[in-house]
């Protein structure tokens, strides 16, 4: 591995009112996997975009070489023809195609001048053994789950041979059987030359396949490291320019009350005729509470809370009570005006609004409070939003700053900004730190704590198991739609054991 494949240097990237890229200097050996490692927002994808010709040469400042050659992309096109492949974090793929048509999309095999249809689904089913995927080559995509689309995305690149191959957080979406299936295949390609550069906020990644790990801060090179030579503290602690010595903080305050409950709730399975992926469950929740919601994916976890808060309805049974009294909750209208929030698991689906600006997307759920009938408190929302903005530390240059120019980590302030915003005593979470950094999960987890103290209850629904069991003061998990087991802090029974034996019925 003593042959460099690419140098990126003195890479500086301006946006209105930001530097993002800060005069960057890489290197990447032939056959080397290089971790890149940062807090959201600290330039690690915008990096790769400068390599990947998603900006243009004439957008950033510095040199890109290959082989020791200077390369300039004008477009993404262009990059790919040097041999350059990125799989974005989020997935592009043409939903209404076949898995064969997206796999082979711009290199489809063709027979006297007509596609091969025959040798096309013989080659996909080639690339779905290799991840394991037991799909039909003639599926449509939109059919398939997250994960499915995650795998198809990196096989797509793949089957071009790219002599460098760019992941941006790719396991965010996928099982640990799928993470298995992508680290083999990342281990096979490094013996075949292949050079990979591996962005992941998951440290537990890049010390199982990367070689090296590079860490940016504030869209500046930190430092470089072998993996074998450094440690996790020390790469959290150049990640976000802290000590962040107590991960999930220490909760005190007293459980009060009941406030929630739901009773009976089912909701039908959204592709399986006659069949509830929620099956008649109940659960309650006190005041400065954390209840956790464990189980595997497709247990109904998210689909319990967003029956609850009124995101789906047909089909929906419930009875929902709050300090006792029936409410009827048929939308999110009416799950707001009762005091919930939801911050949800894919915030770019229905967490944000793309269009707008950071005021904007805040404002959304809080108008009755910062309009008088007919006319907005512009002020007032200035002055929210700025407070937050600082509260939640959120890297932008101002409050007018559209949504879609912060990074993931950012995003999901603002999301949370948005709820904290209308005082929300019933708080639903959703995955809250999928695919955000360390430094931001801490902060993430202090707030969370913050809104306990002051009485707040949470109910909160994560696949990460060590979040799950520090953050919760009481578990249920969900098994087939049903809830199979309820543990307590308070009488030491929430730990990794008892909720995977809960999650897989036993």
């Amino acid at each position: 591995m003593n042959n460099i494949i690419l140098e990126m240097r003195n890479v500086t990237k301006r946006f209105p009112g930001v530097i993002a890229l800060n005069n960057v200097n890489i290197e990447l050996y032939k056959g080397e996997i290089l971790g890149i490692c940062g807090e959201n927002g600290a330039g690690k994808s915008t990096l790769m975009k400068v390599l990947s010709g998603s900006y243009s040469s004439t957008e950033y400042e510095g040199s890109i070489f290959i082989d020791g050659n200077q390369v300039s992309f004008s477009n993404v096109h262009e990059a790919q023809n040097m041999g350059i492949e990125m799989v974005y974090q989020e997935m592009n793929m043409m939903l209404d195609a076949t898995v064969a048509e997206n796999l082979f999309v711009g290199n489809l095999p063709c027979k006297k001048g007509f596609v091969d249809y025959k040798k096309l689904y013989e080659d996909t089913e080639k690339l779905l053994n290799i991840v394991k995927l037991n799909i039909d080559p003639k599926t449509i995509v939109r059919f398939l789950n997250s994960g499915q689309m995650q795998l198809l995305s990196l096989m797509r690149a793949v089957v071009k041979n790219p002599k460098i191959l760019v992941l941006d957080e790719p396991t965010t979406a996928l099982t640990d059987q799928e993470v298995d299936v992508l680290m083999g295949i990342l281990n096979d390609l490094r013996t075949k030359g292949v050079s990979c550069l591996y962005i992941s906020h998951k440290l537990e990644e890049l010390f199982r396949i990367c070689d090296r790990c590079l860490v940016i801060r504030d869209g500046e090179k930190v430092n470089i490291h072998e993996m074998e030579s450094v440690n996790k503290n020390t790469l959290i602690e150049e990640m976000v320019g802290r000590t962040v010595e107590n991960m999930y903080p220490q909760k005190h305050n007293k459980i009060g009350e009941e406030v929630f409950r739901v009773e009976s709730l089912s909701v039908p399975h959204p592709n399986l005729h006659g069949k509830k992926i929620v099956d008649n469950i109940s659960l309650n929740l006190r005041k400065g509470e954390i209840l956790g919601i464990g189980g595997l994916v497709g247990a109904g976890r998210s689909e319990s809370l967003g029956a609850i808060f009124g995101q789906y309805t047909k089909g929906v049974t419930k009875k929902i009570f709050i300090d006792g009294k029936e409410v009827l909750i048929k939308s999110p209208e009416d799950a707001i005006a009762n005091g919930i929030g939801f911050i949800t698991e894919e915030r770019k689906l229905n967490g944000i609004i793309w269009m707008l600006n950071i005021r904007e997307n805040m404002a959304v759920a809080n108008l009755k409070k910062l309009s008088d009938r007919f006319f907005m408190k512009f002020e007032l929302e200035k002055q929210l939003v700025e407070e937050q903005i600082k509260t939640l530390r959120i890297k932008a240059p101002s409050t007018e700053t559209k949504i879609v120019q912060l990074s993931g980590g950012n995003q999901q302030k603002v999301v949370l900004g948005k709820w904290l915003m209308s005082i929300p005593r019933i708080l639903f979470v959703d995955e809250p730190t999928k695919g955000i950094d360390v430094g931001t999960k801490a902060d993430f987890y202090q707030i969370m704590n913050d809104l306990t103290k002051q009485g707040v209850s949470i109910i909160m629904v994560s696949s990460d198991m060590p979040e799950l069991i520090a953050m919760s003061d009481r578990v249920i998990v969900l098994s087939g739609g049903k809830i199979t087991a309820e543990l307590h802090k308070a009488k030491g029974e929430i730990d990794e054991k008892s909720i995977m034996a809960a999650a897989i019925g036993e």
